[in-house]
């Protein structure tokens, strides 16, 4: 299976040149069958400017995605963006199929306190797994990497890839490196990490995009400047490793 990442550089408050970006990036890409986006790539972090800039029910930018995928045969993960819906806004996933279908959307759980997105945003309450070509996967969003129990359960139910899709500042891109291997590890599951780069309300984005193998070797890693971000996976090792080293079998749930 073949992965690439869009660690897009934001174009805050202007969704459309950012739409204007991801067609070309998914216009250059040849033989990929997974497409990854980072976060709230359609507007960046302009959180009080959302009820002027966010997709209205999925009208948009989600629409646009689906139009992407059926015009170039490519399943996307389609980062997040931000939406409004029932009055209210949502940092939200959008996962499309290589027919152009929405299979599944995740709204952001745990928001960052640290970027006021509890002002201006609501938390999710529901998360689960997806397929695509037959295969058990999951995302989540930046600040969710923090919060094991998240993509633990993802990995209970299956998942064998998790999408990690973040905006995460470069002063704290050590702990991005080592939770997302962390979280390879202890899942024992492909971890693929799409995150922006560029500045948006003084907060700058660190890049190092990187797909971290369920043993928890770094398989591919972006530096700063890279754009994009290309590597294979094979699903099976995931499953030989979680046969090899039966951790789930071996959790006491009956203590915890």
């Amino acid at each position: 299976m073949r992965l690439a990442l869009y660690q897009m550089e934001v174009v805050p408050g202007h969704p459309g040149k950012a739409m204007g970006k991801v067609e070309s990036w998914i216009e250059s890409l040849e033989n990929t069958d997974i497409a990854v986006m980072p976060e709230m790539w359609n507007t960046s972090y302009t959180l009080d400017r959302l009820e002027e800039l966010a997709d209205e029910n999925g009208r948009r930018e989600v629409e646009f995605l689906q139009r992407l995928a059926r015009d170039h045969h490519i399943n996307i993960i389609g980062g997040s963006i931000a939406v409004k819906k029932h009055g209210r806004h949502y940092n939200e996933s959008v996962i499309v199929n290589r027919k152009g279908e929405v299979i599944y959307q995740y709204d952001k759980i745990h928001l960052v306190p640290m970027l006021d997105e509890p002002k201006y945003l609501t938390a999710g309450d529901q998360f689960g797994i997806f397929e695509i070509d037959s295969e058990k996967m999951g995302v989540i969003i930046c600040y969710d990497l923090r919060f094991p129990e998240l993509s633990r359960q993802l990995a209970l139910e299956g998942a064998e890839i998790i999408y990690v899709v973040a905006e995460w500042p470069v002063e704290r891109m050590d702990h991005f490196a080592a939770l997302l291997k962390a979280r390879a590890i202890e899942n024992q599951c492909y971890i693929a990490a799409c995150n922006a780069a560029g500045e948006c309300e003084g907060t700058v984005f660190g890049g190092r995009s990187m797909v971290i193998s369920p043993s928890g070797e770094v398989m591919a890693e972006a530096g700063t400047d890279e754009e994009t971000l290309i590597t294979e996976i094979d699903i099976e090792v995931s499953r030989r490793i979680r046969q090899s080293i039966p951790v789930f079998e071996s959790r006491r749930t009956d203590l915890y």
